[in-house]
């Protein structure tokens, strides 16, 4: 559809351009004209070019999804500012070289002016075609991403029902109430934390990420319990700056499910988990010791639906690499803007 919308603009570029050709040719018309149009021609391409260029530099570093309003005032500024440059540079040439005289300081007002009463409303025209049609695809990937929303919520409330995992928890319950009834209750506690957490934020769109490692730290008592010193955990996470980021939640009891899930685990070679933050991102990584079923039917759907979820709030990118022994995941940090 694009390309052939596009071909229809070039056919009618073309047919626009012979057409004032013959009409040139057939009338012959006085120098002046020549010139007129020159001017309304540079004018016009470089309009078109800037413009472009303004549009795709503020869509990749003010998008309209996060910098509404800063960019439509941004936009209408730098489009009117650029058009009156035009305007002027271009008379400024074409005068000088047609004439071999600089325009006077009358000649630039009456220029501003006619291309004031042409350009504001052919821009004001652009502008808000553009912001329409950026704001119907807008609505189409809303609706889409409420659907993969939905179906993402049900694949991850499925998998935090792991009953493997509840299994487990309860098998460690029932082995603590008759060894130790303190810790059994404590162990109770923290086990009911995780799943009432994991229910009421399945809905949630962003949490902070003060949030998010206050939910780890309970998750991370049910993991050391079951598998005592054979898991150890290094979390370097600031909590001072915290609050100033967001991010998607239950990511990183996903990631850590993850590794607990694909990796053996054992006192020779325990699995280490680091988590820690530098600049706008958290990085989690642990040490690999795969499972040798695991290598052929590792699907990694939990790592694409992390990469899913933040697509929608970010054009910073979900990175996961393995570098030797190491699985490391880069997790951009969401710094929501003050309205």
């Amino acid at each position: 559809m694009n390309s052939i919308f596009k071909s229809k603009k070039l056919i009618a570029a073309i047919v626009l351009i012979g057409t004032i050709a013959v009409l040139l040719w057939c009338f012959q018309p006085e120098i002046i004209v020549y010139y007129t149009l020159a001017t309304v021609s540079l004018v016009g391409i470089l309009l078109y070019l800037g413009n472009w260029f303004i549009t795709k530099t503020l869509d990749h570093y003010f998008p309209w999804t996060r910098f509404g309003r800063r960019r439509f005032f941004l936009h209408l500024v730098l489009g009117i500012f650029f058009s009156i440059g035009v305007i002027n540079a271009a008379y400024f040439v074409v005068k000088t070289l047609a004439t071999d005289f600089l325009p006077t300081v009358e000649q630039l007002v009456v220029a501003n002016v006619y291309g004031a009463i042409v350009i504001i409303p052919v821009f004001s025209i652009y502008f808000s075609l553009h912001f329409l049609n950026h704001w119907q695809r807008s609505e189409i990937e809303m609706e889409r991403f409420q659907k993969e929303s939905m179906s993402s919520q049900l694949e991850t409330l499925k998998s935090h029902l792991d009953p493997h995992f509840l299994f487990n928890n309860l098998n460690i319950l029932a082995a603590l109430i008759d060894k130790d009834k303190d810790q059994s209750q404590e162990f109770l506690g923290r086990f009911a934390q995780v799943y009432r957490t994991m229910l009421l934020t399945k809905a949630e769109d962003l949490i902070t990420l003060e949030e998010e490692m206050s939910f780890i730290e309970t998750y991370i008592y049910l993991i050391r319990t079951r598998f005592q010193d054979f898991i150890q955990f290094r979390i370097e996470v600031d909590e001072d700056e915290s609050m100033m980021y967001m991010m998607p939640p239950l990511t990183l009891q996903m990631l850590i499910e993850n590794a607990v899930k694909h990796n053996n685990i054992t006192a020779e070679k325990p699995l280490v988990i680091r988590i820690y933050r530098k600049n706008a991102r958290l990085f989690i990584e642990n040490n690999v010791n795969e499972k040798p079923e695991d290598l052929k039917t590792k699907s990694g759907t939990g790592i694409k639906n992390i990469q899913a979820r933040y697509k929608y709030y970010t054009d910073e990118e979900v990175l996961i690499n393995r570098v030797g022994e190491v699985f490391r995941a880069s997790l951009p940090l969401i710094e929501i803007e003050e309205i």
